[in-house]
């Protein structure tokens, strides 16, 4: 059933099989590691890891960051760009006065006193807290609840430009 010849074309077969992974291996180690020599400077033996960047040292002063003020920014907000940003904050509040959802209703609430929504049970923090909603306390409190009142049920913290919270702000204040 089998003869020599039989025998030496598996051999064949078997090695040139082999041949084919090792000449494949090398194509692709190849195409990963292009160019010419990775090794760096004096020593044979030590690889290049990545690019040299240079780097200037010395002692120039860093660029100073301008802070703008909340109000100025606030003053200059885009009521209509601010409804973009609404999308985020109706999945938990409504703009329709009295209509509560997860969160209170946010109709009128730019200058409206803390904790008054009514038919909403506030967080003990947020019932006594005192103050009203300015456009700063609203652009504080969106930015960290969790800080700004601690123990609030709010755990959403906006994650857009400071422009972003005037805007939004400015689009809640037109539900006034």
């Amino acid at each position: 059933m089998f003869d020599m010849m039989t025998i030496t074309k598996a051999g064949a077969s078997l090695c040139a099989a082999l041949l084919f992974l090792l000449l494949g291996g090398w194509a692709a180690e190849t195409l990963y590691h292009v160019g010419g020599k990775h090794y760096a400077g004096h020593d044979k033996h030590e690889a290049v890891q990545g690019y040299r960047i240079a780097v200037e040292t010395g002692d120039a002063p860093a660029e100073e960051v301008v802070q703008v003020a909340f109000a100025d920014v606030y003053a200059t907000a885009d009521a209509g760009a601010g409804e973009r940003q609404w999308r985020q904050c109706s999945a938990c509040h409504k703009l329709e006065a009295g209509a509560n959802g997860t969160g209170p209703y946010l109709h009128g609430v730019v200058n409206r006193p803390k904790g008054v929504a009514d038919g909403y049970a506030y967080s003990e923090t947020l019932a006594t807290m005192g103050g009203d909603w300015s456009p700063e306390n609203i652009a504080n409190f969106i930015a960290n609840s969790r800080e700004y009142a601690p123990g609030t049920k709010m755990n959403y913290n906006f994650r857009g430009s400071v422009e972003d919270k005037a805007n939004l702000i400015a689009y809640m204040a037109t539900f006034n």
